[in-house]
């Protein structure tokens, strides 16, 4: 028997027979639901003899029959009330398993996040895509209307879904788009580094989304719960229906503070902060003015993450600072990297280990963060030893700046726009979906291999704007993204190694050398920074205004 398991009061099994039952008491099953009716196959046994052999075995048995592909709402009702009733853990079948799932799925509706019923299905092998909008309901089936249609629907109004909006609209005034967000507020996110450092207030990296907003952009101010592409439609919490002629999609990366053990328990407290969080920020500054001698422990997950260089810049920063104050010599600064490498573009690890050297930074590679006991100050990693087994390290801290790990949202990793690992499946020149060609994504939700930036995000969002028009015949050819990031590593207050490149790390200047030299730190990349990249972010790539970002034309 392949029994799959759902929950820990529940799995469920293709069709058993009445053999199977004394296997399945003996390993602790109690109750037994039949999902199939009578009579579906000529070797099927009937329930009566289910129920027999159940009885004999000392298990409980129901028979709660449906048609294939046919279950009803009352049915998942049911089957809810069966599982109140029935002692624990029970066993449910049908001819493949896949009625009794969609029954649990329905039963779990009003109780279960719909990415967790999606995930948990998906994982014992049961595709529930076709009950999505019932979930979504309650367990109800829904009345088929939709509730808005637009032209272009993007989800998320952050940093790319905002650029991309007024990219179509400077090139195609009057068009029909809205945004989908169910957030108020709109961060400079680039901006939290300097706050961790003291540079910037935090109310500078924050405005009201509706201040943001492109003028005439419909903003659905709601969150997404599942997509249909098939049906060209995105449903909404409540089961609201919207549908679209295209849609974009980028909605930004779900941060897992609760993926590290311990750490959403103590952030903000006992010496745990963490740029990645705009309240977080000024403590992490706070910390930095605070310590006078003891260790600082700065963490990095494992890859993709937003912005690569952002853990070791509060590094770089924090160590600036305790020098210019004289303790530097008191502190002792750790790096504890999942990776195996300061940087992933060579060009530029020279010129940060010139500061590794001068802060006096312990280098620890391949160490991954998994649990924070803030009130003892101690850290635990996972290590990677050379044999190919792992270790655990505890680490005492004073001061603990911890990346949390980090993955697609839960509504993007269970649908069906997703790769295997949960990003969306996107052409790395076109930002074009590879299944569904009316569907382009962009931003950090993408599994293009290019940094996660808002730089990637500015170079990316007028491409995505030509060839969604050119998809809907308004423009000609296509254009391609060619995978630039940026990264502009604060090596100390008023330098920085500006990081360029491209797919393969291939390095992408968009200065003279001896104007800046990304591989060297810079004042006028520090200005560039502090003082241009701000105002380019709030009156430039939020308006459409493609400045050094024009896509070029290929095809």
């Amino acid at each position: 028997m392949d029994i799959r398991t759902l929950s820990p009061d529940l799995s469920v099994v293709a069709q058993i027979g009445r053999a199977d039952l004394a296997a399945i008491a003996a390993a602790g099953y109690r109750s037994v639901i039949c999902n199939r009716p009578d009579g579906e196959a000529p070797d099927q046994p009937g329930y009566a003899e289910i129920e027999q052999a159940a009885s004999q075995a000392g298990l409980q048995a129901r028979y709660l029959p449906a048609e294939s592909g046919k279950v009803s709402d009352e049915q998942g009702r049911a089957f809810g009330l069966l599982m109140a009733e029935l002692p624990k853990p029970v066993l449910a079948y049908c001819r493949t398993g896949m009625r009794s799932t969609t029954m649990w799925a329905l039963a779990q509706a009003a109780s279960l996040p719909l990415p967790q019923i999606i995930e948990r299905s998906a994982k014992a092998g049961f595709d529930l895509k076709g009950v999505v909008r019932r979930i979504v309901n309650g367990g109800k089936t829904p009345v088929e209307v939709a509730d808005a249609t637009h032209e272009i629907v993007i989800i998320g109004g952050g940093a790319a879904g905002i650029a991309v909006a007024a990219s179509l609209l400077q090139r195609s005034p009057g068009l029909d788009v809205a945004i989908i967000d169910p957030a108020d507020i709109h961060y400079y996110q680039p901006g939290w580094t300097l706050v961790g450092a003291g540079v910037f207030e935090p109310g500078q990296t924050a405005r009201t989304m509706a201040s943001v907003l492109p003028r005439g952009v419909t903003w659905i101010k709601s969150a997404v719960a599942a997509f249909e592409p098939e049906r060209h439609a995105v449903i909404l919490d409540g089961c609201r229906v919207v549908k679209y002629s295209q849609l974009v999609v980028c909605p930004g990366l779900k941060l897992d503070w609760n993926g590290i053990e311990g750490l959403a328990d103590t952030l903000g407290r006992h010496g745990v902060t963490s740029n990645y969080r705009y309240d977080l920020a000024p403590y992490t500054w706070h910390l930095v003015q605070q310590l006078k001698r003891g260790k600082a422990i700065f963490s990095q997950p494992p890859m993709p993450i937003k912005c690569a260089g952002a853990p070791q810049k509060a590094m770089y920063l924090s160590a600036d600072h305790w020098r210019r104050s004289g303790v530097l010599d008191a502190i002792d600064i750790e790096f504890c990297n999942a990776g195996a490498v300061l940087f992933g573009v060579a060009d530029y690890v020279p010129a940060l280990m010139a500061y590794v050297k001068e802060y006096g930074i312990a280098l620890n590679f391949g160490e991954t963060l998994v649990s924070v006991d803030g009130p003892g100050k101690t850290a635990v990693f996972s290590k990677n030893l050379a044999d190919g087994t792992q270790a655990r390290v505890t680490r005492g801290f004073d001061m603990l700046h911890a990346v949390p790990p980090q993955k697609a949202p839960d509504f993007i990793r269970v649908s069906p726009l997703a790769d295997a690992a949960g990003w969306v499946d996107i052409d790395p020149g076109t930002m074009r979906h590879k299944t569904f060609p009316n569907v382009f994504a962009l931003g950090d939700v993408g599994n293009t291999p290019n940094a996660k930036t808002a730089a990637a995000a500015r170079k990316q969002a007028p491409v995505v704007a030509h060839n969604v028009l050119a998809t809907r015949g308004a423009l000609q050819g296509e254009v391609k993204y060619d995978g630039y990031g940026s990264c502009p590593l604060t090596v100390e207050r008023g330098k920085i190694v500006l990081a360029e490149f491209t797919y393969g790390g291939k390095v992408a200047p968009s200065f003279p050398k001896w104007l800046i030299d990304g591989t060297r730190p810079s004042t006028l990349a520090w200005w560039l920074k502090e003082r241009i990249l701000p105002p380019l972010y709030w009156e430039g790539m939020l308006k459409g205004r493609e400045w050094l970002a024009q896509p070029e034309q290929v095809g």
